[in-house]
């Protein structure tokens, strides 16, 4: 498989650093212990984009979140968000982001309503006199108003993670920080909150989002990066780190095992039979070729292509290995 097209991992000390919203040059992060949770990453988020940041569970990517948010320090390099060095400036500025990290933080016995009260409160910088005015918005933003008088405790998880998201909508933001923000929602809480970030992007608002689904990031982000093992294997626009992967081959034909066997001999990998279709990774050379061997083997080919390259072809290429992308 061709390597995917893809912004190089030092490209973070280079053009377009200067005037990214999240920038880090070498950011390590080694646990006592000696564990190695995020080695040397040269991130690069450009303003205006849904950045996801992508990777499967132990990845790196909450640790990496919570050394960009200042709530622990790096081992080594360093991290700009905003423009300013965190964690030193990180109280100027964190009031400009916005952040729902590994789940909101609830009073379970407050009401979702009340709960924000107490969110806005503690900002310094709010105005009381239109707190409940701007509560009551984050609410009907995140489609939780009709709930706003329940308390939080008989909430669902994925109510839970909307009172979160309202929290963070409570002012204006510059950046979104978002930890897995579909965790334990349904499918139409998802496509809700996609909608969302959707909306929140076309407002000016940089969104970045951590997740460990590759169809969320495909749907809805325009950048992204792939974390593995606490490493940056690549970063780029989505439809860039795709092109470069080669799609899946498609074999439409009722003869799928004699098609599967030629397949194989001709050196296509991963080869999948099922009823009346053959998928696999196209070998090197002619793909007429191959359409050719296939009929004289006396396969019956009704439909021959090659699928478009998804970021689960791209993340493969790239790692060498497979991915969860149900969850």
């Amino acid at each position: 498989m061709g390597e995917p097209s893809a912004v190089e991992p030092d490209r973070a000390s280079g053009e377009g650093a200067e005037d990214a919203v999240i920038a880090t040059r070498a950011l390590t992060k080694r646990y006592r212990g000696g564990q190695l949770a995020v080695d040397g990453l040269d991130l690069v988020v450009p303003a205006g984009s849904v950045f996801g940041f992508l990777g499967p569970n132990g990845s790196g990517k909450t640790t990496t979140i919570r050394m960009l948010m200042g709530l622990i320090e790096p081992t080594s390099g360093s991290a700009r968000v905003l423009g300013r060095p965190v964690p030193r400036a990180a109280r100027a500025v964190l009031p400009r982001v916005g952040a729902l990290i590994e789940g909101p933080a609830l009073y379970g016995f407050l009401s979702g309503r009340d709960n924000l009260l107490r969110y806005d409160a503690a900002d310094p910088t709010a105005d009381p006199r239109t707190r409940r005015d701007r509560v009551a918005a984050a609410l009907d933003r995140v489609g939780l108003g009709a709930a706003a008088g329940k308390k939080a405790k008989a909430y669902s998880l994925g109510m839970k993670q909307r009172l979160g998201l309202a929290a963070a909508l409570l002012q204006p933001r510059r950046l979104l920080v978002l930890d897995e923000p579909t965790n334990g929602l349904d499918p139409q809480g998802m496509r809700e909150i996609r909608a969302l970030v959707r909306e929140l992007a076309s407002d000016g608002t940089t969104v970045f989002l951590s997740s460990h689904l590759l169809d969320e990031i495909e749907q809805v982000c325009t950048h992204a990066a792939v974390m593995a093992q606490g490493r940056l294997i690549a970063q780029g626009a989505v439809a860039d780190l795709a092109a470069g992967a080669r799609g899946r081959l498609v074999v439409t034909t009722p003869d799928a095992g004699e098609a599967a066997r030629v397949l194989k001999e001709r050196g296509a990998g991963d080869v999948v039979a099922a009823e009346d279709r053959v998928t696999a990774e196209p070998p090197d050379g002619d793909l007429a070729d191959l359409n050719a061997a296939l009929v004289t083997a006396g396969v019956r080919v009704r439909g021959f292509s090659v699928e478009r390259a998804s970021l689960e072809d791209a993340f493969v290429a790239l790692t060498g290995e497979g991915f969860d992308v149900a969850g």
